[in-house]
């Protein structure tokens, strides 16, 4: 699934090839994605001006004029790409927005059909629906007195709390691997037994992690790719995720991985120490 750095680099992306304009024709597929598109839909949004694209965790908001906001999730394998207009549909391409001029479309491509797109038809009710799913602050405005109390509050692993987006928003299994390996964390250690200087430590490992990921347009490993249809190339700076068996790049030890909240979990265990390793279930 793209991350916070795959769904910030979109938004950058695409950003200058939207702004200012207008959608001018809605076309949708027969197959349905993760929420049925309405077809309401596609008459409210002809003709309106797109003020904005923004990132909100891992979802992407177009913010039209006067009031309009279409959020996108990309699910597992979406791709949102601005193509010219003549170019043929790929396969699996399920909304295509034309734009003004007639010259290029906005198209959401999804294989797996996990994405999704709605229209809200106001801020608050935008709003409204980020309440109800109780989706946390962003990676890079966490509190630090917030982030301490959250930690302190759980016996959740570390891998299961960075993984939750109550907790904190956009950050997904990659990079919950990656930050834990640069803070020396083992992702198996639990909230409540991490002091306020490991908490300070996770916090700026996972801002640096996800910066650096950014600069590197995020991690192509399977279907993602930007705004303009190009690779990530931050997969090749992986320093512990998919590198099981492989030496770590500090100590040489190789990389271990275990199944922790569902999902494989990369570490380095001279690295990332734990000195009770009870409940730690290795990869299947």
């Amino acid at each position: 699934m793209p991350e916070l750095p795959e769904v910030e680099t979109i938004v950058r992306e695409l950003r200058p090839q939207l702004v200012d304009r207008r959608i001018s024709a809605v076309r949708m597929s027969r197959q349905r994605l993760r929420k049925q598109w309405q077809k309401s839909w596609e008459r409210q949004l002809i003709h309106h001006r797109v003020a904005a694209i923004r990132r909100r965790g891992k979802w992407i908001l177009l913010d039209l004029d006067p009031d309009l906001h279409l959020v996108i999730h990309l699910g597992m394998t979406g791709q949102l790409t601005i193509r010219p207009a003549q170019e043929l549909l790929r396969t699996h391409t399920h909304l295509v927005f034309s734009l003004d001029g007639g010259h290029s479309e906005l198209r959401f491509r999804d294989t797996r059909r996990f994405g999704s797109a709605t229209l809200f038809a106001s801020g608050a009710e935008l709003e409204r629906f980020f309440e109800e799913v109780e989706l946390g602050p962003e990676p890079f405005h966490l509190n630090a007195k917030y982030w301490q109390q959250r930690l302190a509050a759980t016996r959740r692993c570390l891998k299961a709390v960075l993984l939750d987006q109550r907790v904190v928003a956009g950050v997904g299994n990659i990079y919950a691997d990656e930050s834990l390996f640069q803070a020396r964390l083992h992702p198996a250690r639990l909230g409540n037994e991490v002091s306020a200087t490991e908490a300070m430590r996770l916090r700026r490992a996972l801002i640096r992690v996800l910066n650096r990921a950014i600069l590197q347009r995020g991690s192509s490993i399977r279907d993602y790719v930007g705004g303009s249809g190009q690779r990530g190339q931050y997969q090749e700076e992986f320093r512990v995720y998919q590198r099981a068996g492989q030496p770590c790049p500090r100590c040489r030890k190789p990389i271990a991985c275990i199944r922790l909240a569902g999902r494989a979990t990369h570490f380095c265990a001279r690295c990332q120490p734990l000195s009770d390793s009870k409940n730690v279930v290795p990869c299947i």
